[in-house]
């Protein structure tokens, strides 16, 4: 497609990726189902090993033989051919799988549970680092895929990891909203922009190849659709959006020091994670101003008969087919249409919002990435209080890869100062804007012309072989209770992922006075079987947090 073929239009370009094409590839619609699995390969016989013997289901267990032939006698081992080890493939549900990853939630002492969180795969090329052909290669004499190597995804590449946790207030609408559908915001804009792969080389692919595999904007095209989303903004709220300039917008904004002008373009991962967070957001803020709240419908029944003959859902963004939403599809249920649409945050007008932390890991190299040799890169898109860390092998130390995006942060106060009306300091000390703890948010419909905005703050770490042990992801009901090192080293001393993230949950409502939700997602990468050797392991917080359990366990220990 030429980049400069027909007038840009973002309503034709949001068609295009919605209508039916000839390409195999199914479309934006047709691949809204989140993945929550991952598909890897594994020996055959592994999935019945004594089948390959006639009698096999005659055999008691230790006579089976599932690679050595029908015979167990060293004569006959030496005149037959080896048995084949053929490869299936096979879906794993990432949520099931303990030893790899673990997911521990509870609301505290809260009447009900406002976090989210997500696991899955997603489809987008990879943004891994390129590794040396050395690396790469397969030896002769070692065949291809070897067990427990991870399938390519759709695109080519290996599969791209995504996990995310979203903390709402104000309910859960539209924490419920990110969880469903956010990973389709980043899939549409990587197939927007016709996000490059890392892993092919620049010579592979030219302009042509790349639409034909699905990157539908050219780059005049896609610096007019990012200009076009913060002019949307500019006008819709106004504010502080008057003079917003993204970051990551190579179109919009003025390039910084920390980001040389070679660092950015408009297919970079950087680029598509800012468009998505910012378009999600749009979507959610403009769906929930378009609603009538229950007064404004009653007032509106009482004026005028014919209003009250609408329907209720009227005046909602996604029921108006002329009217730009760009997830107005969902995944279907079961016995459902396709075709349904739901509306953004409910059906009544959703004041509240969400914070978000979602972490994308993308590996070089079919090896997945928990795999002890296996190098890794690992993106981090942020906005709020919610917070990733990393623990570092070699000594055990808890690398924070977020920050909290709070009013008396540095970097918040300076952006905000002069669009704030004020900024109050709570009973507890705590600074707030408008009423909010958090500057970056999604949703907060009311404080966007203040600055509250989901554009994010974003991270990217390659990962060398066992450089770091896993990543954790929390809540503010963890992260507002245990520091850093304390939630890392809980971790430590749990088997698996799964164990670890329901101690860390646990422990941090058990030690909290007014326990906030909780919510940790543990994932497990090379350096897990080491996670102690460093620092002492988890004994550098162990008095502290003994200090703790015991001092919630004794009722009069809080009393004044």
């Amino acid at each position: 497609m030429s980049h400069h073929a027909h007038p840009f239009n973002i309503r034709n370009a949001l068609r295009a990726v919605f209508a039916p094409t000839s390409s195999p590839r199914p479309s934006i619609s047709q691949r809204r189902a989140f993945h929550e699995y991952f598909v890897t390969h594994l020996p055959s016989s592994s999935l019945s090993p004594d089948k390959q013997h006639a009698n096999h289901h005659r055999l008691p267990r230790d006579e089976s033989s599932p690679h050595s032939g029908p015979s167990r006698r060293p004569a006959q081992l030496a005149q037959q051919p080896a048995v084949s080890r053929d490869t299936t493939i096979v879906r794993i549900p990432i949520k099931s799988a303990k030893h790899h990853f673990g997911a521990g939630v509870s609301r505290g002492s809260r009447p009900y549970n406002e976090d989210t969180y997500q696991a899955g795969t997603i489809e987008m090329p990879a943004f891994a680092k390129r590794q040396p052909v050395s690396l790469t290669r397969t030896l002769p004499g070692q065949g291809g895929a070897a067990g427990g190597q991870a399938a390519k995804s759709e695109s080519g590449d290996p599969q791209v990891f995504y996990f995310g946790v979203f903390d709402g207030h104000g309910g859960s609408e539209c924490s419920e909203f990110l969880r469903d559908r956010l990973h389709g915001y980043i899939e549409e804009a990587a197939l927007l922009f016709g996000m490059d792969s890392s892993l092919r080389n620049d010579s592979s692919a030219d302009a042509s190849s790349l639409d034909s595999e699905g990157g539908i904007m050219g780059e005049q095209d896609a610096e007019d659709l990012q200009k076009s989303l913060v002019s949307t903004w500019r006008e819709t709220v106004g504010g502080y959006f008057k003079r917003f300039k993204p970051e990551y917008f190579p179109a919009v904004s003025n390039y910084s020091s920390a980001e040389p002008p070679s660092t950015l373009n408009n297919s970079s991962i950087e680029t598509v994670l800012a468009y998505a967070f910012l378009k999600a957001d749009l979507d959610f803020t403009t769906a929930q101003a378009s609603k009538h709240t229950n007064a404004e419908r009653e007032r509106s029944s009482i004026d005028d008969p014919v209003l009250a003959d609408r329907p209720l859902n009227d005046n909602d963004v996604l029921f108006q087919d002329d009217r730009p939403a760009s997830q107005n599809l969902r995944a279907p249920r079961k016995g459902s249409s396709p075709d349904l649409a739901a509306p953004i945050g409910g059906a009544q007008r959703f004041k509240g919002g969400s914070t978000a932390s979602v972490a994308l890991i993308s590996t070089p190299t079919p090896v997945p990435f928990w795999h002890p040799a296996s190098p890794s890169t690992l993106i981090v898109a942020h906005a709020g209080d919610t917070r990733i860390l990393l623990s570092r092998t070699s000594d055990g130390k808890a690398l924070p890869l977020t920050t909290n995006h709070h009013p008396d942060a540095p970097v918040e106060a300076n952006r905000l100062r002069r669009y704030a009306a004020s900024f109050v300091t709570d009973s507890f000390g705590e600074e707030r804007m408008g009423g909010l703890a958090n500057t970056r948010a999604f949703g907060d419909i009311g404080s966007k012309r203040l600055g509250v905005s989901a554009e994010p703050q974003i991270t990217r770490v390659d990962l060398n072989p066992a450089e770091y042990s896993f990543v954790v992801m929390v809540s503010d009901g963890v992260s507002g209770h245990l520091t850093d090192q304390e939630i890392v080293d809980v971790v430590k001393e749990s088997r698996t992922p799964a164990q670890g993230a329901a101690d860390l949950a646990g422990f941090a409502v058990e030690v909290a006075e007014e326990a906030d939700n909780a919510t940790a997602l543990v994932v497990r990468l090379g350096g897990w079987e080491r996670r102690n050797e460093g620092g002492g392991g988890s004994l550098g917080t162990k008095e502290q947090r003994d200090y703790r359990r015991q001092e919630a366990m004794d009722p009069r220990a809080r009393r004044q």
